[in-house]
């Protein structure tokens, strides 16, 4: 392996999927071998209550709201990490995107 891997996880508004893949890729997350821009999507409902002072961009302070969204998941290299996460904070509709980085093992490196 040449650089240690991350697994990150984003969780976004199914209309605003294809901007933060967009975004993920062109920061150079989602390179394996010889492919480029790959991700894995799972649609599912997020739910969250802003409280008095957020500035949700969907729903209301102080009130549950569900979203039907994604979870965008890739793989970034370290040495991208940093650019990929700004990048998708940048894209990002939300005020607090909800963002998981996992480190990650390479199978490559167990065969």
């Amino acid at each position: 392996m040449d650089t240690p891997l991350y697994h990150l996880i984003v969780y976004v508004p199914h209309k605003d999927a294809d901007a933060i893949r967009s975004a993920l890729a062109e920061a150079g997350a989602g390179n394996i071998g010889h492919y480029d821009s790959c991700s894995f999507s799972t649609p599912g409902t997020g739910r969250f209550r802003p409280d008095k002072d957020a500035d949700p961009a969907i729903g209301a302070a102080c009130q549950l709201t569900e979203v039907k969204e994604e979870r965008i998941e890739v793989v970034v290299p370290k040495a991208t990490l940093k650019e990929v996460l700004h990048a998708v904070i940048k894209a990002h509709p939300y005020e607090e995107p909800a963002i998981h980085v996992l480190p990650m093992l390479d199978y490559h490196d167990l065969l």
